[in-house]
């Protein structure tokens, strides 16, 4: 029994596409930044590879945020829900439970 080739490009098409580390570590910035906003540089400094914003971009995990009137070849961007699914869920931990008050102890003698 043959194979078909054409059966290998399917099953390959039909495969969800996922980030590459450096697109990861780059999307996932974005999820504990008010909006989702993706970062212009790594935390050493670094700048992050514009092919790597275009490239998130262009699969819709993130999307042009604002122009910078400053810097107008910077593209600030910011996490989509689609960037958002394909990170899968959150790895960061849950926030704890809130915390109960005290009751208030008066000082001093009872008041009547």
């Amino acid at each position: 029994m043959s194979k078909d080739p054409d059966d290998d490009r399917r099953e390959e098409q039909a495969a969800p596409l996922r980030p590459t580390e450096p697109q990861r570590r780059y999307l996932e910035r974005g999820l504990s930044q008010p909006g989702g906003k993706l970062p212009l540089f790594y935390a050493d400094g670094r700048e992050v590879p514009v092919r790597t914003i275009q490239a998130c971009v262009a699969h819709g995990w993130a999307e042009p945020w604002f122009r910078n009137p400053i810097k107008p070849e910077w593209l600030v961007c910011r996490l989509t829900d689609r960037g958002r699914a394909v990170l899968g869920p959150s790895e960061q931990p849950p926030a704890p439970p809130p915390r109960k008050k005290a009751a208030r102890r008066r000082m001093g003698p009872p008041q009547s």
